[in-house]
């Protein structure tokens, strides 16, 4: 749709882009970061990391009182530089990876939707995004 703001969230992990790349495709990475709170979790996560292939998230409270999917389709992907999806509703998304050193930086740019606030919105990705640096930093997590 035209019209609509576009928002932008981004983060630095230490994690080369190579990884960043990986836990940020892989179903079982995504599954671990992949929400905007503790009280939430990404119970299954599908990704057919190609141009027209889907994804699919489960997003869900842990408590069990609410869930959603979140799902869209790729339009445009370069390999450990750059993503570009459609949500379901229309909306696009890009994701892109720069390398930084040993660093890899990553700015991710959508669409607003109309149900909730622009702010709101932007501190949910962040806070999505926020989770990804710390997973893809946690020397715990695997390749």
């Amino acid at each position: 749709m035209e019209g609509r703001k576009k928002i932008m969230v981004q983060c630095i992990t230490s994690a080369p882009v190579e990884k960043a790349w990986k836990y940020f495709s892989e179903p079982k990475h995504i599954e671990n970061w992949n929400f905007a709170g503790d009280d939430w979790e990404c119970k299954h996560a599908e990704n057919d990391l190609t141009i027209n292939g889907t994804f699919s998230y489960i997003m869900a409270e842990k408590n069990g009182t609410k869930q959603f999917e979140f799902k869209g389709t790729y339009s445009d992907i370069i390999p450990e530089k750059l993503i570009k999806y459609i949500i379901e509703d229309g909306r696009e998304v890009t994701v892109v990876f720069s390398k930084q050193g040993f660093q890899t930086e990553i700015i991710q740019s959508f669409e607003a939707e109309e149900n909730n606030p622009i702010e709101d919105q932007q501190n949910g990705w962040q806070a999505i995004l926020n989770n990804f640096k710390a997973y893809s930093e946690d020397p715990s997590t695997s390749v």
